[in-house]
């Protein structure tokens, strides 16, 4: 089973986190998990330029370390860059001290290529307790999700996926895609059908 949207349950589970955001228009808000790589995030950047189409990248600090020329690139070409862990650890199954510790480290690499007053962070897998989400809130806006397209599943077949994200998206939706080896078959069909159909259905692309 596939959850592309979490249970009302976890909104009220996880005050203050940003689920969607609602505004004028038909505004959708993209993002990408668990990059930056230079075999998939420049890609990703040239089919967003096809629409002047801004997104937030939840990047995994030990790929910024690796890769920082390539999240150099995501700044440059106008998008924002958020924080990912930096280790993509799952706030279920480590400490809380720990993940703390690597939310830092993470924060400490992406604010040496362009320091943010109060950065953007979400949780890998969208696994956080209620503790771990009081402790971020203090210094980050966290944001989950109200479309996980589910693009790194391999047994998902990609004109499904893209069927199921353009059922799902709505006017105000965060909608989470992944620029990863692992999402790779289902993100070089579903991305650029998918733009291309929210651009013919007048949605507006927008940073959060």
């Amino acid at each position: 089973m596939r959850l592309h949207r979490l249970p009302e349950a976890m909104h009220r589970w996880l005050p203050g986190t940003i689920w969607q955001k609602p505004a004028a228009g038909r505004p959708v808000y993209l993002t990408f998990d668990d990059g930056p790589i230079p075999e998939e995030t420049p890609w990703v950047l040239e089919q967003l330029a096809q629409y002047q189409a801004p997104a937030l990248f939840f990047c995994v600090g030990d790929n910024v370390e690796r890769h920082p020329e390539v999240a150099r690139q995501v700044l440059a070409a106008g998008h924002q860059l958020g924080n990912h862990t930096h280790h993509h650890l799952s706030g279920w199954s480590t400490s809380q001290a720990r993940y703390l510790r690597d939310v830092a480290r993470c924060q400490q690499a992406l604010d040496a290529l362009q320091p943010q007053p109060r950065p953007f962070f979400r949780p890998p897998y969208g696994r956080i307790t209620p503790a771990l989400n009081r402790q971020l809130q203090a210094r980050y806006r966290i944001v989950m999700w109200d479309v996980l397209t589910c693009d790194y599943d391999a047994a998902y077949a990609p004109d499904k996926c893209l069927r199921d994200a353009l059922r799902l998206t709505r006017p105000g939706s965060v909608v989470v895609f992944h620029d990863s080896l692992k999402a790779h078959r289902n993100l070089r069909y579903v991305l650029p059908r998918y733009l291309q159909a929210l651009a013919e259905q007048g949605y507006q692309f927008a940073l959060l």
